[in-house]
């Protein structure tokens, strides 16, 4: 004879109490996983996309259109520089600009622009390496000097050294141009390289960068405990507030060097001697010989030089990538 069991059974013949609507395991609905839908309790686990931060923020579709047209307006001339750079004087003329031509001439184009006219190319990358170490580093010198000691010492007329030198970032460098050359014309100095080093020297913007960066990164308690345990003025900035500002001044040195570099106005009026030319003013030469009456077109060769122009401006700002991205970083969060 078997035994009838109206809420199921262990097994052992032991008769149990009916189970409560929706508890019985068997019954009861389940969510489905794969979908992430369903009425039970793993349905609480649905997949929630995280919210949108500053640091993640939603994307953008026009945003997103935007930054590549201008990431293509950026990269679009570095790319026809370096298709152009390979082909000879007939290739620039009858092949498409943004693609390459038929055979590369890009070794022989190298060796054919360092060797024309004797060389002088590398005559004028060597007289802009002369005003970017001298020009550009005495700028950043002087400009650690000066911020450092603008950001740790009390003086009387220091607000109003802050005023001028706010007042002289604000004036662009061509509206001093002509009176610059007529103050070296009196001295003598000009068609010499002083004309050219001297003015660069001079950096508002870096000495301001730097008094901003000095004001954050040196706390004023470190300078006195370095004073009272006996150390001198020199001593102190050399070994202790000089290595706090190496970020600052690899900045301000960045930007010393890059605007010495391309500098091409400044040279053009207080230069006439090809021998101390740099390559901004040595490429247009080129450029203009072109148009005189028996001059020969050197298109490959300029395209080429002006290759060989910028690649030691992206060497140094590859290399000092994580200097100058903290220091301009500086200063930005208060707490």
């Amino acid at each position: 004879m078997t035994t009838s069991l109206t809420g199921g059974s262990s097994g052992s013949g032991t008769p149990t109490a009916p189970r409560a609507p929706g508890t019985d395991p068997e019954t009861r609905p389940r969510a489905d996983v794969r979908t992430g839908t369903g009425t039970g309790t793993r349905s609480g686990k649905r997949r929630r996309r995280p919210p949108h931060t500053p640091l993640a923020p939603r994307p953008s579709v026009p945003l997103t259109l935007v930054t590549g047209l201008v990431l293509v307006y950026t990269l679009l001339p570095l790319a026809w520089l370096v298709i152009n750079a390979t082909k000879d004087q007939n290739g620039l003329l009858d092949s498409f600009g943004l693609w390459f031509a038929d055979d590369s001439h890009f070794w022989d184009n190298i060796g054919r622009t360092l060797s024309y006219d004797d060389g002088v190319f590398v005559r004028w990358l060597l007289n802009t390496l002369l005003y970017v170490v001298a020009g550009a580093g005495g700028a950043t010198v002087l400009a650690v000097l000066g911020g450092y000691a603008l950001a740790t010492y009390d003086f009387p007329g220091r607000r109003a050294v802050f005023a001028v030198v706010l007042g002289a970032v604000a004036v662009p460098g061509t509206a001093l141009a002509v009176p610059t050359f007529l103050m070296f014309s009196t001295m003598g100095l000009t068609n010499t390289p002083w004309a050219v080093i001297i003015p660069s020297l001079v950096s508002p913007f870096g000495l301001y960068l730097m008094w901003v960066f000095a004001a954050e990164s040196v706390p004023r308690e470190l300078l006195e405990a370095a004073r009272i345990d006996g150390s001198g003025e020199l001593r102190t900035f050399v070994t202790i507030a000089l290595p706090l500002l190496t970020p600052g001044t690899v900045t301000v040195l960045l930007f010393s060097m890059v605007a010495t570099w391309n500098n091409y106005f400044l040279p053009l009026i207080m230069i006439k001697d090809p021998d101390w030319y740099p390559l901004t003013l040595g490429l247009n030469a080129w450029s203009a010989q072109a148009q005189t009456a028996g001059g020969e077109a050197v298109f490959d060769l300029i395209i080429t030089g002006s290759l060989l122009t910028i690649v030691p401006i992206v060497a140094v700002f590859l290399l000092l990538q994580r200097y100058w991205q903290s220091g301009l970083a500086a200063g930005s969060v208060k707490e």
